[in-house]
């Protein structure tokens, strides 16, 4: 049997929406959290977008991440999230940003005018410098810097 180069990517489906179980499976390396009441094609929907790089999450959870990043005041892991931003260069730091908006990597190519493959490579040495292991930890770090204040 061979190994494995990268971890595989890991989708959640569970009936617990609370802002803690979301948090804590994203930031273990989760690139979706669906809950058990989303119909099998969208459960399909998201195993195609994760396995294509993207994140996927049940527009329930969604909502309440959105909520969650809207209302949390000054969170205890900004500091440590700005300093590893620190370490990004000029162009990491944009696609980054972005990155933490919720863009693909076409639309991340477009809003910097790079080809999708640029926008691949710079995701992947972000995922390196960071120390990550998806997008979403990406887009988590983003938002724990609170880089749009």
């Amino acid at each position: 049997m061979r190994g494995r180069r990268e971890p595989p990517e890991i989708i959640i489906l569970t009936t617990f929406d609370s802002d803690d179980h979301i948090l804590r499976a994203m930031r273990a390396g989760a690139s979706g959290f669906l809950l058990k009441h989303t119909p099998p094609p969208e459960i399909m929907r998201a195993i195609r977008q994760v396995a294509a790089g993207e994140p996927m999450m049940s527009p329930a959870v969604l909502r309440r991440m959105m909520a969650y990043v809207a209302e949390s005041g000054a969170d205890p892991r900004r500091a440590r999230a700005r300093g590893l931003l620190d370490r990004l260069s000029d162009g990491e730091r944009a696609v980054a940003a972005l990155v933490g908006r919720g863009l693909t990597n076409s639309e991340i190519g477009k809003e910097l005018s790079l080809s999708v493959a640029t926008v691949k490579a710079y995701v992947s040495r972000l995922l390196a410098k960071l120390e990550l292991n998806n997008r979403v930890q990406i887009a988590l770090l983003v938002h724990d810097a609170a880089l749009d204040d």
